[in-house]
């Protein structure tokens, strides 16, 4: 264990040392908030007014401002798991594998240090995330989440974190330099706002789309965070109307279904339990095999 936390202590150590490559992985999340701010946010608050002509526009932009956190958290937990991991891909290309194989250390420890490190990341600037956002709403006089409702975030918040970190340590076992690295991140952080429906609302696509993009574990992982986080907000948007609520949580991709299937809370857990056991134990295989 005492290995572990040093080799886990020392991954996080390289990746927070490395400045510019905290900023990037937090890139994607600073995107979506400059193209809210600059129109995204304004055509989401002119259809929720067409739509809803009797709620208060104080209503309408806090459900906005809390849909548009959801996804920024949602899109955190992938892209910061999978920029942790960059150490592993510059150990490989810098050779120092064989210097941890002559030393004292066993494989599954070496192993467990780059997961763990992946996971703490994606939770540590997820959590960080999310304080900015439930501050942002306290400043503009909204209401933040109730205690019971940011326990359930934040749970969310690590499955999510614990599933993409176990998915991107299986990537990035394909990466043989940092320039590939970089470009597989920027990649994902292009289009996974798109694949979790946080760029435009999903049911603005055509069915066979959303079908697809609900069907994946990130439109599950947003679903989850979006639950607790907007609840408050689409309550007080629908004016408590069940008909409405409904309406704009299947719009918005805070309620998903699949080919009519409900996506329930449980099947989105179990979805993303099963996204980590699978690519942990695959990631742990193929890592295994790169270190040598």
């Amino acid at each position: 264990m005492r290995s572990i936390a040093l080799l886990t202590g020392r991954n996080l150590r390289l990746f927070f040392r490395d400045r510019a490559g905290v900023f990037f992985s937090l890139l994607s999340a600073l995107i979506l908030i400059a193209l809210y701010a600059l129109f995204l946010g304004n055509l989401q608050i002119d259809n929720l007014t067409e739509r809803f002509p009797n709620a208060a526009n104080s209503d309408i932009h806090w459900f906005v401002d809390s849909w548009v956190f959801a996804g920024i958290a949602m899109i955190s937990t992938l892209t910061t798991a999978l920029a942790a991991l960059s150490v592993f891909v510059d150990d490989r290309a810098s050779g120092r594998f064989s210097d941890f194989l002559v030393s004292p250390i066993r494989r599954h420890e070496l192993i467990l240090g780059y997961l763990l490190a992946s996971f703490i990341v994606s939770l540590a600037m997820t959590t960080v995330v999310l304080a900015v956002g439930q501050l942002y709403l306290l400043l503009q006089g909204d209401a933040v989440m109730t205690p019971a409702e940011a326990l359930t975030t934040v749970g969310s918040v690590c499955l999510s974190s614990l599933a993409f970190a176990a998915l991107s340590s299986f990537v990035v076992t394909f990466l043989r330099s940092s320039g590939a690295f970089s470009a597989l991140s920027t990649v994902v952080g292009t289009i996974i706002g798109f694949l979790a429906g946080a760029y435009i609302p999903v049911g603005t696509l055509p069915e066979g789309v959303v079908n697809v993009i609900n069907g994946l574990p990130f439109a599950q992982a947003a679903m989850l965070i979006r639950q607790p986080m907007t609840a408050q907000a689409v309550d007080a948007l629908a004016g408590g109307q069940v008909q409405a609520v409904d309406a704009v949580e299947s719009f918005y991709g805070i309620s998903s279904t699949v080919g009519g299937v409900e996506v329930t809370t449980s099947l989105a857990v179990a979805v993303l339990v099963a996204v980590f056991v699978v690519f942990s134990a695959l990631g742990a295989r193929m890592l295994s095999r790169r270190i040598r």
